[in-house]
Order: structure tokens, then C-alpha cells, then sequence
């Protein structure tokens, strides 16, 4: 709408955006984040301006084969979003010093080179970019719904890097590259050179699609969000209006300091800061502000921590593309609890709708029942900005959001 404006969208260098406005009502009311483990929705009972972002972008041209093109872009966000996506060292003191709730990110900042000789056609990514796997992502309009699963909200969101996608035929696509890690920019001390290795395979005229990848691959020894991660994930067309998409992964960290140290039975929790938990809300000597501790053996001062997680999806498209249901089940297991800062298993159950009003304004409204079955995960009183212990094993909320797009 605003490209329309400035020069009837003949350019292709392209301004737009949007505002994102969310709501919840939730069992949880006990402290200001106290619904995780949902995100992004994670104050309770509450109205919030989710996300203001503003994209400035080129697309490089790849339905042509006779010369390299070139494309950009930059994309900022502003509000209360910018807890998840935050990357140290990039005003992350926002978040990981002050502890805002509303904070600013340039979430996306790259260069695109397109080779098309290069097999059938190489894009080459230089900068800030968003993680190569997941079905969901950060950015509200390429989402299903308005919130997120267990699974992507203790995931890798962000790297700082160069990747290439390369497409060998009608079948495989493969990626590679490097980066600083997850969530870290490269010229900070906490930057570990991190590899990624991906594959797609499509078959069935695109009804279906077959995607590995290994997103952070290097020692995996803790640090900020350093995680090694590898993903599967399957895309089904089951017909014109249903298809369905599941994920599954397998992450870790290794030498995580142990919370339970000398301590029996572990009384220690908390959440990520980067995931809308409170930045240095658990300390100690070996921890990093914003990284959680395991909870391990009370022997061991430091331990293996692993988790794993499987969601799926199944979508229904109504009235020509103007509205869809979405039904999406999941299940997680923290091992150790240093994703979510409990120790226990979860799952999570969603229904949500999505409605465009015109073409300018989306609705998604939803219904979402998540349950931790080890230990209460739920409802986290807070005094002064710091969480207490959660004192609940399941949350029900009812949650929307309305995207207005220029």
C-alpha cells in the first residue's frame, strides 16, 4: 500500500511493513511474564504492541539465467517481539542489562547475490539473517498463527554470517555457510565459528518436501544460546484446501553449569532472558547473564543438556484464500531443563483461525492448552522484576492479534 503511494509499486526497491497488535486472557496472572512457556503473547491478561516492523528491500531477480543480480534487505522491529529475536552485541543491552519490556532490533540486515549459472541458480547471503529451518518464523505475517510453539520459542532465531543456497535440479536444493553462532554477533567474544549443512528434497510436483539440516554445527560447549541443532522437517500437500507440515529436532549443550550443585533436591529454575524470561534472574560465578544453567546431578558441576521436540500442523484453507484453521500439536522434553528452566516434559495443543479483512488487515484468533508433566512450569510470581518459582502445571489461553499492513 505505501509503495502504491509513493510511485504506483513500479520500483524495485520496495518500502512496507506493518503494526501488530496482540491480547491474551490466561489462567496464569501471578507475575509480568507468567505465561510462559507461550511466546510471544508472554504477559498475561494483557493488550501489547507485539511488533512495529519496517522492511527496505530489493529482491534479486531468479527466474532469469543470463547474469548475477543482486538484492538486499533491512528490517527493523520495535516492541515487546524484540525480547525473542534480540542477538547479543546488537543492542542487546535492552534486553540482557535494562531488561525492557519494548526494545528495538534491525532483525534482518543482508546483502543477496544470485549466480544462476552456478548449477540451477546459487543465492549467496551476506549478513544478518534468519535462521535456515522451522516451519514458523520470527516475523508475525509468516506465521500461521499469532503465537508460537514450545518447540521455535527455545530455538536458534537469528545469525550473523554467509550462506549459500544452491538448487542442483527439479529435486535437491542445498545449503551451506557460517556464522558467529546463534543469537551472537560475530565481533563479540562470546561468537563461536559456527557451520550449517542443509538438504531439501521435493518430490510429487511439490506436494512434497523432505528438509534436513544441522543449523549449528561446532562444539556445542556452552555459551550464549551456542547450541547444536539438527532438524527434520516434512511438508505434505494432502489435497487443494489441507496440507500438513511436521517438525522434529534434536539440540544440545555441553559443560552447562549445574544449578543443582550441592543441592538436593535441585530447587532451581528460571527462564532464558532472550526468550521473555528476566535478564540475571539466575547468577552465579560460571553462568552468562541470559543463558541458562542445567539441572544435573547434585555431584556434578557440570553436565550434557539435551532436549528434543516434535510439533505438527494441519491446515485448511477457506474462501479462496481468505481464511484458514490451523490445528497444531506438540511435544518437548527439556532433559535437562536448561532450555525452558524446567526440568520436565510438555505439550502443547492449539486451534486458531486466520482471517484477512480486505487485503490490508489479518486476524488470527486462537485457543491454546499446554501442560508440563514433571514439574510446575506455569504462572511465575515476580518481585521486582524477578521470577519466583512457577507454581502451576497447565495454561489455557485465549489469544489474537490484528496485523495492519502498509
Amino acid at each position: 500500500m505505501l509503495m502504491q503511494a509513493i510511485n504506483e509499486n513500479k520500483s524495485r526497491i520496495k518500502i512496507y511493513g506493518w503494526f501488530d497488535i496482540g491480547g491474551n486472557a490466561s489462567t496464569s496472572n501471578k507475575g509480568r511474564y507468567a505465561n510462559n512457556e507461550t511466546a510471544y503473547d508472554v504477559i498475561p491478561n494483557s493488550i501489547q504492541l507485539d511488533q512495529v516492523a519496517l522492511y527496505f528491500e530489493r529482491l534479486p531477480n531468479t527466474v532469469q539465467t543470463e547474469h548475477v543480480d543482486w538484492g538486499f534487505r533491512f528490517t527493523s522491529i520495535y516492541g515487546l517481539d524484540y525480547r525473542y529475536t534480540t542477538a547479543k552485541g546488537i543492542f542487546s543491552q535492552q534486553l540482557l542489562k535494562d531488561n525492557n519490556t519494548y526494545g528495538y532490533d534491525p532483525v534482518m540486515y543482508y546483502l543477496d547475490f544470485y549466480v544462476p549459472q552456478a548449477a540451477k541458480g546459487m543465492d549467496v547471503r551476506i549478513g544478518r539473517y534468519i535462521s535456515l529451518p522451522d516451519i514458523e518464523a520470527q516475523l508475525a505475517p509468516n506465521n500461521y498463527t499469532y503465537s508460537h510453539s514450545i518447540l521455535y520459542t527455545y530455538d536458534c532465531y537469528t545469525q550473523n554470517g554467509i550462506n549459500t543456497t544452491t538448487k542442483l535440479n527439479d529435486h535437491w536444493t542445498v545449503q551451506a555457510g557460517v556464522s558467529g553462532g546463534c543469537e551472537s554477533a560475530p565481533w563479540i567474544s562470546n561468537a563461536k565459528l559456527t557451520g550449517d549443512v542443509c538438504a531439501a528434497y521435493t518430490w510429487k510436483d511439490g506436494g512434497d518436501n523432505l528438509y534436513a539440516c544441522a543449523n549449528s554445527i561446532n562444539s556445542g560447549k556452552y555459551a550464549y544460546n551456542n547450541l547444536s541443532a539438527y532438524y527434520l522437517t516434512w511438508y505434505h500437500k494432502i489435497n487443494t484446501t489441507w496440507h500438513t507440515d511436521t517438525e522434529a529436532w534434536y539440540q544440545y549443550e555441553k559443560d552447562v553449569p549445574n544449578l543443582c550443585y550441592g543441592l538436593s533436591p535441585c530447587i532451581s529454575y528460571g527462564s532464558n532472558a532472550n526468550i521473555g524470561g528476566n535478564a540475571g534472574e539466575i547468577t552465579g560465578p560460571s553462568l552468562i547473564t541470559g543463558a541458562n544453567g542445567a539441572q544435573c546431578n547434585p555431584l556434578a558441576t557440570h553436565c550434557f543438556a539435551p532436549d528434543y521436540a516434535i510439533v505438527n500442523y494441519i491446515e485448511h484453507e477457506f474462501n479462496h484464500h481468505h481464511s484458514s484453521l490451523t490445528i497444531r500439536n506438540e511435544y518437548v522434553d527439556d532433559l535437562k531443563g536448561q532450555r525452558t528452566g524446567n526440568k520436565s516434559r510438555y505439550s502443547e495443543h492449539l486451534v486458531g483461525f486466520n482471517f484477512w479483512l480486505g487485503s490490508t488487515v489479518t486476524f488470527r484468533p486462537e485457543l491454546r492448552f499446554e501442560h508440563s508433566y514433571d514439574v510446575p512450569a506455569y504462572d511465575s510470581p515476580s518481585v521486582n522484576g524477578v521470577s519466583g518459582a512457577p507454581t502451576k502445571t497447565t495454561q489455557l489461553t485465549l489469544a489474537g492479534d490484528v496485523i495492519y499492513h502498509f
